[in-house]
């Protein structure tokens, strides 16, 4: 048993509004999440440890296909495929790729204050969820991979903690 300290960062303290709440818990976890591939090591973060075929690095970029279909309105014909990164990509590319996209959403987030308001999707026909709707989602999705992640990336170096 390892004997290595966790180094987790508490919960936020968000403002009080439940936008505020749910933005500040949404961001802890993509921060958390992206924490899990920031050095990680090639090729380990792309090999599966486990029989579903998860790896590290395609957690990551699912995902980034997530984001930016709640936030975005883009369109997924093929979910199962974002889990796999492109094979030329490496942990620097996807990573950055993820922030292009956290940074796109919270842009259009900036612009709705109220919750019960549908996310404004410039690019999509389809019906948008309400953004509380959305960021709800989004921290269950967001969190539920980033204790994957947390899995994952314990398996290949030993790292643990946010």
């Amino acid at each position: 048993m390892s004997t290595t300290r966790r180094r987790d960062t508490p919960p936020p303290r968000t403002g009080n509004s439940e936008t505020e709440t749910l933005r500040g818990f949404l961001d802890y976890l993509r921060t958390s999440i992206a924490t899990k591939l920031d050095g990680a090591p090639e090729p380990q973060v792309r090999e599966a440890a486990v029989p579903s075929g998860t790896n590290l690095l395609g957690l990551l970029n699912h995902l980034t296909f997530v984001e930016r279909a709640i936030f975005l309105g883009e369109e997924v014909t093929d979910w199962q495929s974002t889990f796999r990164a492109a094979p030329g990509d490496g942990v620097a590319e996807v990573l950055a790729r993820y922030r292009e996209a956290v940074a796109e959403a919270n842009t259009v987030l900036d612009g709705c204050p109220d919750p019960g308001a549908p996310v404004p999707r410039p690019r999509t026909a389809r019906p948008a969820p309400s953004v509380r709707w959305a960021l709800a989602h989004m921290i269950e999705e967001t969190g539920r991979h980033a204790g994957h992640a947390d899995i994952l990336r314990e398996l290949i170096d030993g790292r643990t903690g946010r």
